[in-house]
C-alpha cells in the first residue's frame, strides 16, 4: 500500500537510474501517467507504455542514458510538495530551475504541466517536483 504515489514514482525512477536499469515498472495512476508523459515530452525518458498484469495497471518506463559510461539523463529528482506540507505558487513566483535547463512539474487547474508552460499560460498551482 503506497500513500504517496508521486514519491513512489520518483523514487523508483531514481533507484533504477542509479542501478542503470533500462526499464522501470510503476503502478499506473492518472497523476503518474501525466508526470511520465511530461518526462517523455521533455526528453528525460525514451518512452513508456501501459500494460495490465493480474488485473492491475502498470507503466513500463524506458529510461534514457548518454555517453559511453551510460550517464542518466535525469540528474536529480526532488519531491517538493508532500502530503504533510503542500507547496503552492502563483504565476509571479513560479520556480526557475537552473535557468530553465531543468523543469518543475506543476499541478494546475488546467492539468499537470511544466513551469515553463504554466508561465506562458499565466497560471500557478501546486509544485509537485523538480527535475534536472
Amino acid at each position: 500500500m503506497v500513500t504517496d504515489n508521486i514519491s513512489d514514482l520518483l523514487t523508483r525512477i531514481r533507484n533504477a537510474n542509479m542501478m542503470k536499469h533500462h526499464f522501470v515498472q510503476v503502478p499506473d495512476t492518472k497523476m503518474s501517467s501525466a508526470i511520465v508523459t511530461i518526462l517523455e515530452n521533455e526528453g528525460y525518458i525514451e518512452n513508456f507504455e501501459n500494460y495490465e498484469e493480474h488485473n492491475k495497471k502498470y507503466l513500463l518506463i524506458s529510461l534514457k542514458y548518454f555517453g559511453k559510461n551510460r550517464q542518466p539523463v535525469i540528474g536529480k529528482l526532488q519531491r517538493v510538495s508532500k502530503p504533510g506540507l503542500r507547496v503552492y505558487t502563483n504565476k509571479k513566483t513560479l520556480p526557475n530551475i537552473l535557468d530553465n535547463l531543468g523543469i518543475a512539474i506543476i499541478s494546475t487547474s488546467r492539468g499537470v504541466m511544466t513551469n515553463i508552460k504554466a508561465r506562458e499560460l499565466g497560471i500557478g498551482g501546486e509544485v509537485l517536483c523538480y527535475i534536472w
